[in-house]
């Protein structure tokens, strides 16, 4: 029988919070425009980068919004380029898709990050192999459309009943409603537990192992 996880991937894989909220400030800074807060900033990530923008400044005008982008992404990858990203791997996440996998479960992503982001984490953690699907913002709109997890579905030959989400955000919940797939919150991301159990989570996981029982 097909069963396929989908998983989100900071906030619910890696925790990347210190150097996204680092890098979106200095982006902000960098175009000349006020900082926003950096517990606003914790609360976007999940979205797509334009997106996310624009829920931060929400009046910010179409050169602004393209500079911040552009400082965003080139502030990010030099952060990766001279080594000094911190996406760790939330304690237990590396064991658990590894059994997973082994299992028999189909295993994908549906992410705000980008393909090329993505991929270096991944590659960095030795996690590619495990994935069947690799969905990112490159080649979808933000959350919560659905279409990164339909595309998943798609790629697995996983119906919406064969699958689940899971992800630490409103925007993994109200994604995986949207495309009729059962969802799990976690409790160590970026969003509170009571928030995403509103928004229609199955479950929530308070920490990896139980996770594993939930699935």
């Amino acid at each position: 029988m097909t069963r396929l996880a989908v998983f989100d991937c900071d906030g619910t894989l890696v925790d990347g919070q210190a150097d996204i909220c680092d890098t979106m400030v200095q982006a902000f800074e960098r175009a000349e425009l006020p900082a926003p807060n950096r517990n606003d900033v914790r609360r976007i990530v999940g979205l797509s980068l334009q997106v996310a923008i624009r829920e931060l400044s929400p009046g910010i005008g179409e050169n602004d919004a393209k500079n911040v982008v552009e400082f965003y992404k080139s502030g990010y990858f030099a952060r990766r380029e001279e080594g000094l990203l911190r996406e760790p791997l939330y304690d237990g996440i590396g064991d658990l898709l590894a059994a997973l996998h082994k299992d028999g479960w189909q295993l994908a992503v549906a992410t705000g990050k980008s393909d090329r982001g993505l991929n270096s984490v991944l590659a960095a953690h030795g996690l590619t192999d495990l994935f069947i699907s690799l969905q990112t913002a490159d080649r979808h709109p933000s959350k919560p459309h659905p279409a990164m997890l339909e595309a998943a579905l798609f790629e697995a030959g996983a119906t919406p009943d064969q699958a689940v989400m899971i992800g630490d955000t409103t925007f993994d919940i109200d994604m995986a409603r949207a495309a009729n797939v059962r969802s799990i919150g976690v409790a160590w991301g970026y969003h509170e537990t009571h928030e995403l159990t509103q928004a229609g989570a199955t479950a929530i996981a308070n920490e990896v192992a139980e996770l594993e029982q939930l699935l």
